[in-house]
């Protein structure tokens, strides 16, 4: 039993942490900072406005990879990868 609270702890960390970031990409660079952003360009863009129209969802996907990365490490420590598994009892 605390395996399991100690893995959704580790869970629910990671996930506050990766919306934190999203949030801070998503809202603080395409809203909150897109004028101190603007005076940097990205391929010809503003910065601000490229975050508020492509950079926020590049880094979304960005994102998914590191969730699916960490979320491996994550079952692997604990043990609930599929690999760690015993076949008898699936």
């Amino acid at each position: 039993m605390e395996k399991s609270r100690k893995y959704w702890r580790a869970n629910l960390r990671m996930v506050g942490l990766l919306l934190l970031i999203w949030f801070l990409v998503s809202y603080g660079a395409g809203i909150l900072f897109r004028q101190w952003l603007d005076q940097f360009k990205l391929g010809g863009f503003k910065l601000g406005f490229w975050f508020a129209q492509q950079g926020s969802i590049y880094i979304f996907v960005i994102l998914i990879f590191i969730y699916v990365f960490w979320m491996n490490r994550l079952d692997h420590k604990y043990g609930y990868d599929e690999d760690s598994k015993d076949p008898q009892q699936l």
